[in-house]
């Protein structure tokens, strides 16, 4: 990329400030490439076949990251000022175009030719799949109610649909067949679920010296996440309050936050929000045959697992 998208690129990356100066201690825990390296790994390949599968989907995840940031209008990320809030929404959206179609050329320079087409396939997919269910996510902030079914069914979209593809596209670098590719890729949307459930679980009750975002930021957007879609089918006290609450014409200050925390909590949002999470990191590891299961592959979903810690 040309100047100034790759200075952008750079900063939103955690590599450098707005005036291109190096910077460290500012970038993300790139899981996804992670993920396909290890589901390489586990299939008998290594990371020189799938370097570039993983910069792929890192590059796509990124992209995602910069357009939600637009769309959800969030000041912060990794505790810094987003790319929207430098340079502006228009040079914002045009840099996640940029990442998405690099996302592309990346796996096609890379990818083994016996599995180029159908890894390129597959990060189309994911990508309309990842932009279906950011759009109904965002859908719902404008709806009165969202059941628990639409929820899970938006998180696979939104969040499944990268991992699931991450560790289908280690795979198939490795050679592996259409099983075990099958495999790794239920064993990557389940992650993916297991993710956006912490996400949100954190959200509400994480820290935000840790999250690096400010505290309750989906409540104070009003965002029908998991706790909050858990806390309003509940049909307790506490979950009527938390609907007059999200339905007012009030701004959501910080105080009312805080508030709506509590009611979630008590209506049971917050064990349900736990329960469920753990439930898919068990479906993940079912769907995974046996001697796939390696340490670094179950290291990686227990980090996913446990990032409210």
């Amino acid at each position: 990329m040309a100047e100034p998208l790759d200075l952008m690129a750079g900063y939103h990356f955690g590599w450098c400030d707005p005036e291109g100066v190096e910077v460290v201690g500012a970038q993300g825990k790139a899981l996804r490439p992670a993920l396909t390296f290890a589901a390489a790994i586990a299939c008998g390949g290594g990371v020189e076949e799938s370097v570039h599968a993983a910069a792929a989907v890192e590059l796509l995840h990124n992209f995602s990251l910069v357009h939600d940031d637009v769309m959800d209008t969030d000041p912060f990320r990794h505790g810094r000022p987003t790319v929207w809030r430098v340079w502006g929404e228009t040079n914002a959206t045009l840099l996640g175009d940029a990442l998405q179609a690099l996302a592309l050329a990346v796996l096609c320079d890379g990818a083994p030719e016996m599995v180029t087409s159908e890894a390129v396939i597959r990060l189309a997919r994911a990508t309309v799949t990842l932009c279906r269910g950011q759009y109904q996510d965002c859908a719902f902030e404008t709806r009165p109610s969202v059941t628990v079914e639409e929820y899970l069914s938006m998180a696979a979209g939104k969040t499944g649909a990268l991992l699931g593809c991450a560790c289908a596209l280690g795979a198939l670098c490795a050679g592996a067949d259409h099983r075990v590719v099958s495999a790794m890729h239920t064993f990557g949307t389940e992650l993916g679920l297991v993710f956006q459930l912490v996400d949100d679980f954190i959200d509400i009750w994480g820290d935000p010296e840790i999250t690096g975002k400010p505290a309750h930021s989906d409540l104070i957007h009003r965002k029908q996440s998991f706790p909050v879609v858990c806390a309003l089918e509940s049909e307790t006290a506490a979950g009527r309050d938390l609907a007059r609450l999200y339905q007012s014409r009030h701004p959501m200050t910080a105080a009312r936050a805080a508030r709506a925390a509590d009611m979630i909590e008590e209506a049971g949002g917050r064990q349900h929000t736990l329960r469920r999470a753990s439930a898919a990191l068990d479906a993940a590891f079912a769907a995974l045959p046996e001697e796939l299961a390696t340490d670094d592959l179950t290291a990686l979903a227990q980090l996913i697992a446990h990032r409210d810690r």
